[in-house]
């Protein structure tokens, strides 16, 4: 008999952590997922007609873990609109990474960059040269606000380029954001070369990206999946580990925690060795994202699938129309915490409309509107942020999820990475 192996979470960790633990051959895994979708904060959102993401998770080229993932059940690269790395705004302001060997990728892209003064793209020259000289290491760390005046930045480095591309991978406003963290991504994307930098935007929700085609896989290979099957406890009694739910599953060698981590805690209260762990997971502050959905009756005027926006709410905005989604449908993403926090809906999205009006000028009529709002999206990635290990002190019961220790902030390359690491674990453990 192969061992069972239990993966508490549906979320792209814990997918990820199913599919490596198959693809060995040597366990028989179960994934039980307490909702009915799904793909944990990476889901889509059912609607009677247009069904929409719960956010607008971008892949870039550097998520080689990710799109391998993919590529290893069966998803097309097809399912992406690929596009150099490209910061637009409608006032004119443009920088695009040119398709070259790097570093030239981003030297030539600056060097023709519009909106942009020499002053300016000396800063950016100077950031990255300030970075390489540290090796890409920032010690002690520090907020990204600091980093940004140590390396000399611009205003317009500064509001366009740094601020924009901080929040939009670390969900945390630069002046609480790591600079280790950002410095990281950095490194892995816009100094790696021009295909790491590339933007890939999914052509489907985010549950067909890759939930959907795991599940089929695992199906296929013996493996089970059980969604609307919350568990609430686990124990471990005479060698192996009882799962609580509505049933309870018992017979478990292994289990794997993917959950978000204000869930983790709760599922690891009945083992004392635990008990830093779990007011260390009570103890993490989280950040939100909101994305304001737009139907326009016709499609406004976006030359880019994504372009950045200001002097409002919503730092960016997506033409879904541009990436397979129907026509005249926008998103509007606010990424971390301020002061439209204290906005009712319907007060925000009126905010996001004059944004966006603005910004384009006279728009097309709005068909409907939808705010979708995580309040705890990701976990703040602030400097020194000690992040738990994916093994714990209890043998045989590990940890996945973007939370856990790694380079990245709270990204789906951070979650897949983990999900690979705990299941290599695993793997390991049962020798």
């Amino acid at each position: 008999m192969k061992p069972e192996i239990a993966v508490i979470g549906g979320g792209y960790a814990g997918l990820a952590c199913a599919v490596a633990l198959a693809r060995s051959g040597k366990v028989r895994v179960t994934v039980f997922e307490a909702g009915r979708v799904l793909g944990g904060r990476a889901r889509v959102v059912a609607r009677p007609d247009t069904p929409l993401d719960n956010g607008q998770h971008l892949l870039i080229g550097a998520y080689t873990q990710t799109l391998g993932l993919l590529r290893s059940v069966g998803v097309s690269p097809t399912v992406f609109e690929s596009l150099p790395l490209t910061l637009a705004y409608p006032d004119g302001f443009l920088l695009r990474a040119a398709r070259l060997p790097a570093p030239l990728h981003l030297a030539v892209g600056i060097l023709r960059a519009r909106g942009m003064s020499w002053a300016d793209r000396r800063a950016a020259a100077r950031l990255i040269r300030h970075l390489r000289r540290l090796d890409w290491t920032v010690a002690p760390d520090r907020p990204v606000a600091n980093l940004l005046l140590d390396a000399g930045q611009t205003p317009t480095m500064r509001e366009r380029v740094w601020e924009p591309l901080c929040v939009a991978a670390l969900n945390t406003p630069v002046r609480e954001a790591s600079a280790q963290v950002f410095a990281n991504v950095l490194r892995d994307s816009l100094a790696a070369g021009a295909s790491a930098s590339e933007l890939l935007i999914p052509r489907v929700d985010l549950s067909e990206l890759f939930p959907v085609p795991a599940t089929r896989w695992l199906g296929r290979r013996g493996h089970t999946i059980r969604t609307s099957d919350p568990i609430r406890g686990i124990r471990l009694e005479d060698g192996a580990f009882w799962l609580d739910g509505g049933p309870t599953w018992a017979g478990y060698h292994q289990v794997v925690v993917a959950t978000a981590p204000y869930h983790a805690g709760a599922l690891l209260e009945g083992f004392p060795a635990l008990g830093d762990l779990t007011r260390s997971l009570g103890a993490m502050a989280y950040q939100p994202t909101i994305t304001v959905y737009l139907q326009f009756e016709s499609a406004p005027p976006m030359p880019c699938p994504m372009m950045g926006l200001t002097g409002g709410p919503a730092q960016w905005l997506f033409d879904r129309h541009q990436a397979g989604g129907p026509a005249g449908l926008l998103a509007a993403v606010i990424s971390g915490g301020g002061d439209h926090e204290a906005l009712t809906h319907a007060d925000l999205e009126l905010a996001v409309q004059r944004q966006i009006e603005q910004a384009f000028g006279r728009l097309p009529k709005v068909a409907w509107i939808q705010t979708i709002a995580e309040k705890r999206a990701t976990f703040a990635c602030t400097p020194g942020l000690a992040r738990p290990a994916n093994v714990t002190a209890v043998d045989g019961l590990w940890l996945a999820g973007d939370y856990t220790r790694g380079p990245y902030p709270a990204t789906i390359e951070g979650a897949v990475r983990s999900g690979q690491a705990a299941a290599g674990g695993v793997l390991s453990r049962l020798g």
